[in-house]
């Protein structure tokens, strides 16, 4: 949903006279990687009116029950985004869909809304599954959840890794309406017979494209074999990859599809800049360089590998950055830690693998930097999606050897 508050354009902000290694820099064949043209990490940004999209009509005159509309009031929310607009009705209906829109544009509440909507005044009985590629991501629905519920008497559990094993079985062993999840606990739960899948009618793939990439393929292809109940299914994302197409196909049966963007497109609210990182320059001064610059007061650092990660956190403490880092090795409760330090601005920056660039909502990211370049488009596209959220500028930067 779309937030009273106004968007203002940023003035653009430069740091490149503190150090003359960072700039913008002409890009040439020498620069193309194997895999990715790196022209495509250069983009200048829109102004706002360039690409908002004003709703026909305001959360008011959604058609859904009062309290869920009371709760979105609540929030903040005036206007729905377009996301949410194109897909409410045929959500509603009962249509698969295949939905597609770039970061930050609401995709959480375009299928909460009205699947909460439709399973109003229904006893708890298992019956939506709600499935995300990250346990990050799999909380921040839960908490989505459970705010445009409020009052409704709906109940929804997260299974996510990290967490208890134990613990989830005794909590299953009482019915809610939504289960949220990542694949690998839910298949766990499955396994331990402690959920069964043919109770579910309503399936949610939220990032379907990482969901259905060589990583979790087959095992949401075994979750959802187990669904023969299945009336209804949604999928999400911000791309879409052409190697999965067969595979969303069989998934889905006469689907709405609400395309808002098209493959990998980079958001346009975003400027998009490379930095030449010279010949025996340290990319460790390169980056204090820039983030001990006043305008990056809020950044999230990207790094390849859990060892890059640590050992750039680790870098920046040591020059008196307040840092943290996330990655696989990091426990649940640290990772939840440390991101709550970085919504509050406890830290200025974060450091982390891919696993912060899914489906996060994190307000006011006013720096996106790829210590290293992303090993595809897709990973792109999402990382520097972090920043510049709900119509507001962004800026991301991507170091180039």
């Amino acid at each position: 949903m779309k937030s009273v508050t106004s968007v203002k354009k940023s003035e653009p902000r430069h740091f490149s006279n503190r150090n003359s290694s960072i700039s913008r820099v002409a890009v040439n064949k020498k620069n193309i990687t194997k895999d990715i043209d790196i022209n495509q990490f250069v983009k200048t940004a829109k102004t706002p009116e360039e690409y908002s999209y004003t709703a026909t009509r305001t959360i008011k005159d959604l058609p859904v029950h009062e309290s869920i509309i009371s709760n979105l009031l609540k929030k903040g929310f005036e206007s729905p985004t377009e996301i949410q607009d194109k897909s409410l009705e045929a959500i509603l209906e009962g249509n698969d869909l295949l939905g597609l829109a770039q970061t930050g544009t609401g995709k959480t509440g375009a299928f909460l809304v009205p699947l909460i909507h439709n399973l109003l005044n229904q006893k708890p009985n298992f019956q939506v599954i709600v499935i995300s590629p990250t346990r990050e991501l799999a909380l921040q629905i839960e908490q989505e959840f459970k705010s445009i519920s409020h009052g409704l008497n709906m109940f929804s559990l997260c299974l996510i890794g990290g967490t208890s094993v134990e613990k989830d079985i005794a909590k299953l062993r009482r019915p809610v309406h939504f289960i949220i999840g990542t694949p690998g606990r839910i298949a766990d739960m499955v396994s331990q017979k402690a959920l069964d899948l043919s109770k579910f009618s309503f399936l949610v793939l939220d990032e379907f494209d990482r969901l259905l990439d060589m990583g979790f393929s087959k095992e949401i292809q075994r979750l959802v074999g187990g669904m023969r109940n299945r009336k209804q299914t949604i999928l999400f994302s911000a791309t879409e990859e052409k190697s999965q197409q067969t595979l969303i196909k069989s998934l889905l049966r006469n689907p709405v599809e609400v395309k808002l963007n098209i493959g990998n497109a980079t958001g346009d609210h975003i400027d998009q800049e490379i930095i030449q990182v010279k010949m025996g320059e340290n990319k460790i001064d390169v980056l204090l360089s820039m983030i001990r610059d006043d305008s990056f007061d809020k950044v999230l650092v990207f790094a390849e590998t859990k060892h890059s990660v640590k050992k750039v956190c680790r870098q920046l403490r040591h020059a008196g950055i307040k840092a943290d880092e996330i990655h696989g090795n990091k426990s649940q409760s640290y990772r939840i830690k440390a991101l709550e330090s970085f919504r509050n601005r406890k830290i200025q920056v974060l450091v982390a693998t891919d696993v912060a660039a899914r489906g996060l909502d994190i307000v006011d990211v006013s720096h996106v930097i790829n210590f290293q370049q992303p090993k595809n488009m897709d990973s792109y596209v999402h990382r520097i999606g972090r920043t510049g959220r709900a119509g507001k500028s962004g800026k991301a930067y991507t170091f180039v050897n």
